[in-house]
């Protein structure tokens, strides 16, 4: 059983409304009053000193309960606690936390948000573990290049995104990105991407889309992109830099 005793408003709320939107069965007591028998985890607040004997103590920061309970939830598993991220790449990668068989989170960012909120979930873990879809293999390379020192297996995502019914459109990649977690993959530390003809066309055309003016970016710049050397907008200000250059070039030349 879980045990939420702590005199901090705001603690209780936080931990106690995240504990309810998962389903787990909890009781609350002050933290003064004895435990009742049957608890086997404590959750009190960071700066407080209860601390009694013979159960897991879990302290919890006000500003993030969740981290709290993912905290409940790993000691619940056990030894199959282990925490594994799931990315489904794409232009809004779908990522799934998970200790042991439970999915403990689950959410969206875009691409270029995913490795800060990957560090973010896996900060106080022991020996994490991210797993990458091989789709979307430009979006895929940069994120793993942007996950550093972490590990990561990149996993053969074939048939990962399940049939979606009524009701459940959008959610195909937080799905694929849970199947994704659970299913072994080879370890690597980059990914080297040779782009083809048609991934580059559709960089070109990603760049007419948040252009102002309607213009795509050159094929040099695609490959820079690809490569990860650029953004699509520092790209985009490039190949603006680029033509205000060249007009000022040709104004100032002299008829001959």
């Amino acid at each position: 059983m879980i045990a939420v005793a702590t005199a901090d408003f705001e603690v209780y709320h936080g931990v106690v409304g995240e504990l309810r939107d998962r389903g787990l069965t909890f009781t609350t007591v002050e933290p003064d009053d004895e435990l009742p028998a049957a608890a086997e985890i404590v959750v009190t607040a960071a700066d407080e000193s209860h601390d009694p004997a013979g159960v897991d103590v879990v302290r919890a920061d006000p500003d993030d309960p969740r981290r709290a309970v993912d905290e409940v939830v790993a000691i619940l598993r056990g030894d199959g606690g282990k925490l594994i991220v799931g990315i489904d790449p794409g232009e809004r990668p779908g990522i799934a936390v998970c200790s042991g068989e439970m999915v403990v989170s689950a959410f969206q960012v875009p691409a270029d948000q995913v490795a800060d909120a990957v560090r973010e979930e896996i900060a106080d873990a022991v020996d994490p573990l991210v797993r990458i879809g091989d789709g979307a293999r430009l979006l895929g390379a940069q994120i793993i290049d942007d996950l550093g020192d972490v590990t990561v297996e990149l996993v053969d995502e074939t048939g990962t995104t399940p049939h979606l019914g009524t009701g459940a459109r959008g959610m195909g990649d937080v799905l694929a990105a849970v199947n994704i977690a659970r299913i072994e993959g080879e370890e690597i530390e980059s990914r080297e991407i040779d782009p083809t003809t048609g991934e580059l066309k559709r960089i070109k055309q990603r760049s007419r889309e948040a252009s102002e003016t309607n213009r795509a970016i050159g094929e040099a710049l695609a490959r820079r992109v690809a490569d990860g050397q650029l953004t699509i907008e520092e790209a985009l200000a490039e190949h603006r830099s680029d033509d205000e250059h060249d007009t000022e070039h040709d104004e100032g030349e002299s008829p001959d």
